[in-house]
């Protein structure tokens, strides 16, 4: 049976978090010390023990719970009818003091900006210190 009439296919829900916040297999799996294959592995998996399913959710920067409950259907829908489509932004169904000034994919997008930033100066760091060792290798 497939993934999509699945609805608690674990390895899936992962793959779409991931996906979401524009991070690649390699990227989860160094975050979590671990190989691209076993990300690969995981998300392939209809489920996850607690313990994995923990360090993965760290490694996301989400909930466990978040996980568990996540599915496309919630995340397109929180989107389309918590935010009407006229001029002014309004939220639906609230009072105008709670009228949102901002775009709130807009500051998700900074986010996932400075997180892919972060990882990219991280990765530079590694480069650099692993240059290091193989000129004090070459020393030798």
């Amino acid at each position: 049976m497939s993934t999509l009439t699945k609805p608690n296919h674990i390895g899936r829900k992962i793959s779409r978090i991931r996906e979401l916040r524009d991070m690649k297999q390699e990227a989860l799996a160094q975050a979590m010390g671990i190989s691209q294959q076993t990300i690969s592995a995981i998300e392939n998996s209809e489920t996850i023990d607690e313990e994995k399913l923990a360090e993965v959710a760290k490694a996301l920067g989400v909930t466990v719970e978040a996980i568990k409950n996540f599915s496309d259907e919630a995340a397109i829908n929180y989107f389309n009818n918590i935010y009407d489509n006229d001029i002014s932004g309004t939220i639906l169904n609230a009072p105008q003091s709670n009228h949102c000034s901002f775009n709130p994919l807009d500051k998700v997008m900074e986010l996932v900006d400075e997180n892919k930033k972060l990882y990219e100066r991280l990765l530079q760091a590694e480069k650099d210190k692993l240059e290091y060792l193989e000129k004090l290798l070459k020393e030798k």
